[in-house]
């Protein structure tokens, strides 16, 4: 297998980091060693990972393998997504439209914001007492 190529990417969203690697096969996915399937509690997060690879018909020829670090499921789910775009767009440029028009191209810049000191959290505030 030393003459197959592989194609590299990051994807990030809130405190996830997805390493993706795509290289030519049948589609299978691989997150942290395990499959998709019993990676993702939820069936949503599975179909939003798949999202890029169906909308550019590449389900097939394509395995992927990927390691995530950090965030919950649902950001890690878009990590995901975000890596294996990011990677179909070293395949062929010509997948930028469609996947720019879907919005996958772009990082997610929504993060938690910080607490505050005299707050309880971000915004929340103590109790007002008049007397």
């Amino acid at each position: 297998m030393a003459d197959s190529v592989c194609y590299y990417a990051t994807g990030k969203r809130k405190g996830a980091i997805a390493k993706v690697r795509l290289v030519p096969g049948e589609g299978k996915i691989n997150v942290n060693n395990r499959d998709l399937s019993s990676y993702f509690p939820l069936k949503s997060y599975i179909i939003a990972t798949k999202e890029p690879m169906r909308l550019t018909g590449t389900e097939d020829a394509y395995d992927v393998s990927a390691t995530i670090i950090g965030g919950g499921f649902s950001s890690q789910a878009d990590a995901l997504k975000h890596g294996i775009s990011r990677a179909l767009l070293d395949i062929n440029g010509e997948y930028r439209g469609m996947l720019k028009k879907e919005g996958m191209l772009t990082r997610d810049p929504r993060e938690k914001e910080r607490k505050k000191y005299g707050l309880k959290k971000a915004r929340k505030k103590p109790q007002f007492s008049k007397r």
